[in-house]
């Protein structure tokens, strides 16, 4: 049997260690006794729906064991969750008991129904005496509704490079929604003393992160940001994975470094694991082995619908030299298809596509006569592009968006039908968000900053420091604020508004607010 075989059957046999019931008449906590507080990692919630939303957390008493099993003891542990229409609990309307497992790291994936479309509502989890902290989640709208969504999203925080001051910012917003475009981790050893951070840590987080239990050890590490925290137990998320939450610039079965694809899919296998036990990802999406159901649509009423999707798990192999080439592709023949039917049957006014790399052309050179593409981005898988962006113009998809992490920058652009005729029509609007830490501090502008301007008339606007990208998706318009803050490698930095776009209904164009 091969090694991927052997992957598939054993994750086959975690399918249902996710159950969830109500409490029963009569039930007594036989929880173990516990070496410590056990919700160190928080509380979080995620993929809203009109009637409910996944709760999460993960009992970790000693988050930052060396095992990445969180000091827990190796026996399921039950864990009692009551959400309520206030923050005080006292208006309980669901309540229930899931059961913590040694075989997930004790994780709990919470799938609650029968909730109200369009209101705030509070949870909490119990383990033993001890309770988790109150988090605030939100129910999607009516489907038949059109009611203005806020949102924001983020990417790439590598742990060691700075604090997440921007997460204290985004905490402190009313939104709806919060999406995370990949690089959740980095899989970089980390010194003893924690990079910018000053953290003593243990040897093992020194290590180049490659098995399960590293892959678990670095979700601790990065889940115990109290700026983190907040801003997971503020709204509920949504997720998707980039290169470093496996190995740097990865795709599909193939790794960069040359390790064979039997072993990169073990690799594979654990990272997805590590993912999916630390997020509050619905439990359909556990992993089977190296492979993991990651795109996803998230409708708000009749307004907007995210379309959440997948760069990494079905593309080709980077070659720049075969970026025209028409079997080429970046997300998989079956989640293409499946995006097009999506827009092609969405009715709403909004359609966002949450994605991980770039997909307007970025030329990083203004010589005429030359042409800087980068690999790995949509612009290695050209031909990919022109047949989305096709098919989103045969199908007269409303207003499509696209919402991207990755590059460690602020950019606003303009999509083209062709990037070789400056005066080609617009088809749509990117948002790239820079990183909450990666890169450092930065600077407003960058001389390749001032290139890539120059050398790209559709991109609209380029920024070097480090934050989130806040929206609010109403009837007629989509106003977008990059919010950045003025440091990251030290504690205390403060946010603000960098810069403010708004987008008309029928219009795919960037305006100044």
């Amino acid at each position: 049997m091969t090694s991927r075989r052997r992957l598939l059957a054993h994750a086959a046999g975690l399918a249902g260690l996710a159950a969830v019931a109500q409490v029963p008449g009569g039930w007594t906590d036989s929880s173990p006794a516990l070496p410590g507080t056990p919700f160190t990692l928080g509380v979080a919630s995620g993929d809203p729906r009109p009637d409910g939303v996944v709760l999460w957390t993960r009992l970790a008493p000693q988050p930052l064991a060396d095992d990445g099993l969180g000091g827990m003891p190796r026996t399921p542990v039950p864990v009692r969750w009551e959400v309520a229409e206030d923050d005080g609990m006292r208006k309980v309307v669901r309540r229930g008991v899931a059961t913590a497992r040694p075989e997930l790291t004790h994780a709990v994936h919470v799938e609650v129904h029968g909730l109200r479309p369009g209101r705030a509502y509070w949870f909490r989890f119990t383990a033993g005496a001890d309770d988790s902290p109150v988090g605030r989640t939100k129910t999607a709208p009516d489907p038949r509704t059109s009611v203005p969504v806020s949102f924001a999203f983020a990417s790439c925080q590598a742990w060691d490079v700075g604090f997440y001051t921007a997460y204290r910012d985004l905490a402190a917003q009313d939104l709806d929604l919060v999406g995370h475009l990949g690089d959740y981790i980095y899989e970089n050893g980390i010194g003893a003393t924690g990079g910018k951070r000053g953290t003593q840590l243990s040897p093992a987080h020194g290590a180049l992160v490659q098995t399960l239990s590293q892959y678990r050890l670095r979700h601790s590490l990065v889940g115990t940001d109290p700026d983190l925290q907040a801003a997971r137990a503020a709204a509920p998320w949504f997720f998707t994975l980039d290169d470093h939450d496996v190995e740097d610039n990865w795709g599909a079965d193939r790794s960069p470094t040359g390790a064979t694809p039997e072993n990169f899919l073990r690799r594979r296998a654990a990272a997805f694991r590590a993912f999916y036990e630390n997020n509050p990802m619905r439990p359909s999406a556990l992993p089977v082995g190296p492979d993991m159901a990651m795109h996803h649509r998230i409708d708000y009423g009749r307004l907007a619908s995210f379309f959440v999707l997948d760069a990494r798990q079905f593309r080709s192999p980077i070659d720049i030299g075969a970026r025209l080439d028409p079997s080429r592709t970046m997300l998989g023949e079956q989640q293409e298809r499946w995006l097009l039917k999506g827009l092609a049957d969405s009715s709403s006014t909004w359609n966002l596509l949450a994605n991980q790399v770039m997909m307007f052309q970025l030329d990083r050179l203004t010589d005429p006569g030359l042409q800087q593409l980068n690999p790995d981005t949509w612009d290695g898988y050209a031909a990919a592009r022109d047949r989305l962006w096709a098919g989103i113009g045969e199908r007269r998809v409303s207003n499509p968006v696209v919402l991207t992490g990755d590059a460690h920058v602020n950019c606003a652009a303009e999509l083209k039908a062709d990037y070789a005729d400056p005066g080609s029509p617009s088809v749509g609007v990117e948002f790239v968000g820079t990183s909450i830490t990666s890169g450092g501090d930065g600077s407003d502008n960058t001389p390749g900053g001032q290139e890539w301007l120059a050398a790209n008339p559709h991109l609209k606007f380029f920024n070097n420091q480090r934050g989130y990208v806040r929206c609010r998706a109403a009837a007629d318009t989509l106003t977008t604020d990059y919010v950045v803050v003025d440091k990251v490698t030290t504690a205390g930095g403060t946010a603000s508004v960098r810069r403010s776009f708004v987008v008309e209904s029928g219009r795919p164009a960037l305006q100044d607010m």
